[in-house]
């Protein structure tokens, strides 16, 4: 476990590695799952303020779901989460032609139509936030439909906390991602024996 101020990294996010393989995958981590992506309450509205700009990317059951409870839901956890349809895609996927899954958000952020790229959490996966008050923890969430991910990661030596430097600045700053950037330079050094 490495700690960065109030964070406990798990030492998994600077071993395993890591890089989304979509062509394979299909985007199959916004359908699958027991309930939608956990969000952080400001982004609420930022998903409302979305919706014009997306509305008409979004299935017709994802409008619907909209509708009648709105862009995201408390789970049996308790936990902020995006709303979903027929209790699996979360109503803010979309699809290719392909067949691949996408977020609606993030395709109209790429466009320059929105300022909002997406949920924290969706942009930080695999890696899992949990909030305990005094110190959030970051774990790396594995999963069998990540399993062409990690075989990419491996082949490209690209450790999980590499793949998500964007998000995780994002999340918790230049400063901190340099602090881990240094602490796991030095863990892979110890490891080799250097």
């Amino acid at each position: 476990m490495i700690q960065i101020d109030n964070t406990l990294v798990s030492l998994d996010i600077v071993e395993r590695k890591f890089l989304c393989d979509l062509s394979k995958c299909k985007g199959i981590c916004c359908v699958e799952g027991d309930s939608g992506a956990p969000l952080l309450e400001e982004e609420v509205a930022e998903l409302e303020r979305a919706l014009p700009v997306i509305w008409d990317d979004l299935s017709p059951e994802a409008q619907d779901v909209i509708r009648e409870q709105g862009v995201a839901y408390r789970d049996e956890d308790g936990d902020l989460v995006t709303s979903i349809v027929n209790g699996k895609d979360c109503v803010f996927t979309c699809y290719d032609a392909d067949g691949t899954c996408k977020c609606a958000i993030e395709k109209a952020f790429r466009a320059g139509k929105l300022a909002f790229y997406k949920p924290v959490s969706c942009h930080l996966y695999p890696i899992r936030v949990t909030d305990y008050g005094t110190f959030y923890a970051l774990n790396y969430h594995r999963w069998n439909v990540c399993k062409a991910a990690e075989l990419m990661g491996e082949q490209a030596n690209l450790p999980v906390f590499r793949f998500l430097k964007e998000p995780l600045i994002r999340r918790f700053g230049q400063a901190w991602y340099d602090t881990l950037e240094t602490v796991a330079t030095e863990w892979e050094k110890q490891r080799n024996g250097e």
